[in-house]
């Protein structure tokens, strides 16, 4: 069989966590290899080593028969190696030509003064090749949603046609639509005999778009199998070295929603993203939002949590039947038990480049300061305490928030707003990037929250969950509510999609 790529024996370490141990693996050329394992299997940190943002802490790649060890992302894109990061990217205060050619604007530089007309020309002619033309090259970065600014990233690691391309928990913030438009690229990239290293956690998707699956656990190899060989319960048992249930969602049907409102919204508009939004959120009810990407419903968690400046309409803390409190800015949410985890999560939900304890205790200062001080053994107690009823895989609360995994950086998310004792949580997409077994940890957590009388709104834009875990669901097409359904046995896919298109 021919090589592209040859990993042997490649180690890393970060303190006491040994991230990869002695993985050894080879890529054909014209190859779509997923890589797949629980949030802090390896997976990340090893194509991190491939392309740079880590260095290698032993072992060796070659590529085409030649030793690969670069030191930097741009070394990595000199050899043929590209990456699509699982979180944001994109460099703010860039405009979208300067993201797609940063590390490579030697052919605009003329006599030691950069071409901007001519760069951002190129840029938009292949923004406008990919089928991305709405993205214009001029602009800056900052003017485009989380999606947007990921299919410049798609841009900005392909256009050079890498010989190996990296795509790491990417479709989890495309829509359906940019998910296709990244799969022709997957595919164009192997019919070029070129190759490409897929992460997912989406099992289904890396069954129906790789060739080959490398399993990986606790950092050690585990298997390489043929995507047509095998199902999701054969891959789920080689993930976690055991038997994983397929029954992640709530069981039951039929619970009538309490009477007791405890959030009322209406007319809460967001110009050009959400119009005339109304609804009431019950005791102890799931209440879920789906769509398709852009149809607003991100941008109703960011309104109800007073985190979108230009919001008209209310946002209303309700007791006794009376609303009592309006939600207009985000500390005013905070005091008043209401939590926010968003989609973006490294960029809106926490502080990567500080400590685990520094983020769980966040929103939870004034309440633990005694007599306005804050007491260092207290703060790290507090973090410990519920870091670990997350069961979050850390060396310490003191470790960075930038070491963890994905999975692991959602479970701090959850751990900060658990802390601060919420009554109400907004969770937007909270299992974005996540594996099979933290996803039914963050299940059975929403099934026990919703028992204890806390009530949950859910924006995901993945179905089954939303059937799997709401008491109602709001479905949203162009910036309006399209309908509403309330939980049961027979309500389908279908039913939900005919709201959305």
């Amino acid at each position: 069989m021919d090589v592209l790529l040859k990993a042997e024996h490649i180690d890393k370490r970060f303190g006491i966590t040994h991230a990869v141990n002695d993985v050894s693996l080879t890529i054909a050329p014209g190859e779509i290899r997923a890589l797949i394992g629980e949030n802090g299997s390896g997976k990340s940190t090893f194509c991190q080593m491939l392309c740079g943002i880590y260095t290698i802490g032993s072992g060796t790649f070659t590529l085409s028969g030649e030793p690969l060890h670069v030191r930097n992302q741009v070394e990595a894109n000199d050899r043929g190696v590209s990456i699509i990061v699982q979180e944001m990217g994109t460099l703010s205060g860039l405009r979208v030509a300067e993201n797609i050619f940063l590390g490579h604007e030697t052919p605009f530089m003329h006599w030691g003064i950069k071409d901007s007309r001519a760069m951002i020309r190129e840029a938009q002619r292949l923004l406008d090749e990919y089928g991305f033309g709405h993205i214009k090259a001029g602009a800056m970065i900052d003017n485009y949603t989380f999606e947007d600014r990921k299919l410049v990233e798609i841009v900005k690691a392909t256009y050079m046609k890498p010989k190996i391309l990296i795509v790491d928990e990417t479709t989890t913030a495309l829509s359906q639509s940019g998910r296709r438009e990244l799969y022709k690229i997957m595919d164009a990239t192997r019919a070029d005999g070129r190759s490409v290293i897929f992460i997912s956690h989406d099992l289904g998707e890396v069954l129906e778009h790789s060739d080959t699956i490398t399993i990986l656990r606790d950092g050690e190899y585990i298997d390489t199998v043929n995507a047509r060989d095998v199902g999701e319960d054969d891959l789920k048992r080689l993930m976690v070295g055991r038997e994983i249930g397929s029954a992640y969602y709530r069981a039951d049907y039929g619970e009538p929603i309490s009477e007791e409102v405890v959030l009322s919204v209406k007319d809460v508009s967001v110009p050009g993203q959400i119009e005339d939004i109304s609804f009431e959120l019950h005791r102890g009810e799931i209440l879920g939002f789906g769509g398709l990407s852009e149809c607003g419903m991100h941008d109703v968690g960011k309104a109800v949590f007073g985190a979108s400046w230009d919001r008209d309409g209310s946002v209303m803390l309700v007791k006794d039947g009376q609303a009592y409190l309006a939600v207009d800015s985000i500390p005013t949410a905070i005091r008043n038990s209401i939590a926010y985890a968003s989609k973006d999560r490294d960029n809106e939900s926490i502080i990567v480049n500080e400590s685990i304890r520094n983020n769980v205790v966040l929103p939870s200062l004034e309440d633990l300061a005694e007599k306005h001080l804050l007491r260092k053994k207290k703060l790290t107690r507090f973090a410990k305490e519920h870091s670990e009823r997350m069961q979050t895989k850390m060396q310490s609360v003191h470790q960075f928030v930038s070491d963890l995994s994905g999975g692991n950086k959602q479970k701090v998310v959850l751990a900060r707003w658990l802390g601060k004792g919420s009554n109400i949580l907004v969770l937007d997409s909270p299992t974005r990037g996540i594996d099979v077994k933290v996803k039914q940890m963050i299940y059975a957590l929403m099934d026990e929250l919703r028992k204890q009388g806390r009530s949950i709104i859910m924006i995901s834009e993945e179905i089954p969950e939303l059937l799997g875990m709401s008491d109602r669901i709001l479905i949203m097409k162009d910036g309006r509510i399209s309908g509403e359904f309330r939980r049961s046995q027979d309500l389908s896919e279908e039913d939900l999609i005919a709201k959305m298109v």
